[in-house]
């Protein structure tokens, strides 16, 4: 049943192929907040900070994630839907400009403005959506999402290791709300309704999603080089560091990163296999993330003394983007690459002999790796040429 008043705010499906001129300004608040996550990481480049940096970016990442959907839902065209958008926007730019001190003194801050994000974006759909069959999603949201309050709240209000204790049970609650589908007691999950997007538009949104991550590589690598100067060797530690930026580009385009979208459409549950993709790409977001302090790290003293921070952050940042990466794989074709097991498995045994090099050849290790897959990818695609038919979740494949 649909009201006047709400009539025209739904897209219809034939229109949901990109993501509009909105969703784009939308997405350059993420360029800021992914720097914030960034620079918070380098100034507590510890296994507690990389922690905290973690829960960070699952507060920020399912912001992201459901004004993506909201967006793929509603038409961008309509002034409520501008309006809920560019709110989203504002508030956004607040909780990235409090991430370098969340965990400090910014972290009524940040608590505050990420529950007004949520629930405000909710209850304003509510009323947006009356007569609509997706107000009740929204409606099962707001509640999930005051239910969060508590911890985010009491934690803000807490320091040191208890912030980081409640924050961390609000981040499984926001999971487990996610996983089993706004459940309510005496009501169960939700069902029949859901945010319905096609597969082409959010294998769109999760690559723009990537392409932000890669600018803030990018970014970290261009004022590095800028704040260090032309010397010999942070000109070899920029190339360095750019090249193993361009390698993580290939090789997650290749095919499971172009594939996703009939991947999607084609599943049984495209609703759920959405979800699971977003969580890939949060992962290879952390990757990215852990990257650009990497990189930071390489141009800032490439022949430095050895550190075993430096090393695991400039491995690891490379780790755990082939994580995610291997996950999307899983979840597009229902098979692994060896060869992104075998990377992963090269970066492991890596650690021990390159904690006595500087960063410089920890960027140098991690660029092989990752070039030895680009050339296995290339060698496969030469043998077993991408298949005609639409690739769809566990189906077995060699790509």
């Amino acid at each position: 049943m649909t009201t006047s008043g709400t009539s025209g705010l739904l897209r219809k499906l034939e229109d949901i192929a990109r993501a509009s001129f909105l969703e784009l300004f939308f997405d350059v608040v993420f360029v800021f907040a992914l720097r914030a996550l960034a620079q918070q990481l380098f100034n507590n480049l510890t296994w507690s900070g990389a922690f905290q940096a973690l829960v960070l970016l699952q507060a920020i990442g399912w912001v992201w994630s459901l004004t993506a959907r909201v967006t793929g839902a509603l038409n961008p065209r309509r002034p409520p839907v501008q309006v809920l958008v560019l709110a989203t926007m504002v508030g956004a730019l607040v909780l990235s400009a409090a991430v370098p001190e969340a965990f400090g003194k910014t972290g009524l801050i940040f608590a505050v403005t990420y529950l007004a994000i949520q629930i405000g974006r909710s209850l304003f759909l509510v009323v947006l959506l009356r007569g609509q069959e997706l107000q009740h999603v929204a409606a099962r949201g707001a509640i999930w999402h005051a239910a969060t309050a508590v911890p985010w709240l009491a934690g803000a209000v807490a320091s040191g290791t208890a912030r980081t204790a409640l924050w961390t049970l609000a981040v499984v609650l926001i999971y487990v709300e996610r996983r089993f589908s706004y459940p309510l007691p005496g009501l169960g999950r939700l069902a029949g309704a859901q945010l319905p997007a096609g597969g082409e538009y959010l294998a769109d949104r999760y690559r723009a999603l990537f392409v932000i991550g890669l600018g803030e590589v990018v970014l970290a690598i261009g004022s590095s080089l800028t704040s260090r100067g032309f010397s010999t060797e942070q000109t070899v530690a920029f190339v360095v560091a750019f090249v193993v930026t361009a390698l993580i580009w290939r090789v997650y385009i290749f095919r499971a990163g172009e594939d996703m979208g009939p991947a999607i459409q084609a599943s049984a549950n495209p609703d759920r296999l959405g979800t699971l993709v977003s969580d890939a790409h949060l992962v290879m977001i952390a990757g990215l993330v852990v990257t650009s302090v990497g990189a930071q790290l390489v141009i800032d003293d490439p022949f430095g003394h050895p550190r075993a921070a430096a090393t695991v952050t400039i491995l690891g940042g490379t780790a755990l983007f082939l994580a995610g990466r291997t996950l999307l794989q899983y979840l597009v074709f229902g098979s692994v690459s060896r060869s992104r097991v075998l990377g992963l498995i090269a970066l492991a045994c890596l650690v021990p002999p390159m904690l006595l090099l500087p960063p410089l050849v920890n960027a140098l290790a991690s660029a092989t790796v990752l070039t030895g897959i680009v050339i296995a990818d290339n060698i496969r695609v030469r043998r077993h040429p991408a298949p005609i038919s639409p690739p769809g979740p566990h189906r077995p494949s060699k790509t």
